[in-house]
């Protein structure tokens, strides 16, 4: 194997569990990420050599994941529209040994808009700087400082209510289903 090809290999080893990861936070279907994951990873070897000289492999892996993604989503609202059945393909039942607010966490997810959950996604499951995230996506640090807010503003909303529904909190402690413990609930 050349080194470029060994290198390649390296970092498809390193990055595929996270680009999958990322994936599923983004398209919410754990075999569909695994595929966008592959997916992304042979774009970025057909690219290898400039890629590599660009000096950020997993920032453009990131972003190949992310407009990918937005291709797929983009696909399946448009075949939901015209088959009339919008969000009716959520399985009826989950594998994932997950509490029910991280189910609440991924479902709002889910409903934000895909820049936003994007941004979220990257800087606070991933704990990407906000210069990071911007590299990322090819946006400005002030669209991913907007973004992240507006998101984290939505999920709140979104969440609100099963705040109130869930546990009761101590006086001064913030309830387990707050986006305040985003970063914790993603993992």
């Amino acid at each position: 194997m050349d080194a470029p090809a060994e290198e390649f290999h390296a970092f498809f080893d390193r990055h595929y569990a996270d680009l999958s990861r990322f994936a599923f936070l983004l398209l919410g279907d754990s075999e569909g990420a695994d595929d966008l994951a592959a997916d992304a990873l042979v774009a970025v070897w057909r690219r290898w050599d400039s890629v590599r000289a660009g000096g950020h492999p997993l920032a453009y892996a990131r972003s190949v994941v992310a407009g990918m993604a937005r291709t797929r989503l983009r696909s399946l609202l448009r075949e939901r529209r015209r088959v009339a059945l919008f969000w009716s393909h959520r399985p009826d039942r989950i594998d994932d040994p997950d509490v029910p607010a991280v189910l609440d966490v991924r479902d709002a997810l889910a409903r934000l808009p895909l820049r936003k959950r994007t941004c979220v996604v990257l800087r606070h499951a991933f704990d990407l700087s906000e210069k990071e995230t911007a590299r990322t996506l090819g946006v400005s640090v002030g669209t991913v400082k907007s973004q992240t807010s507006r998101g984290i503003a939505e999920l709140e909303r979104m969440l609100a209510p099963a705040r109130t529904a869930g546990p009761v909190a101590a006086e001064g402690e913030l309830p387990p289903s707050s986006p305040k413990n985003l970063t914790i609930r993603f993992h």
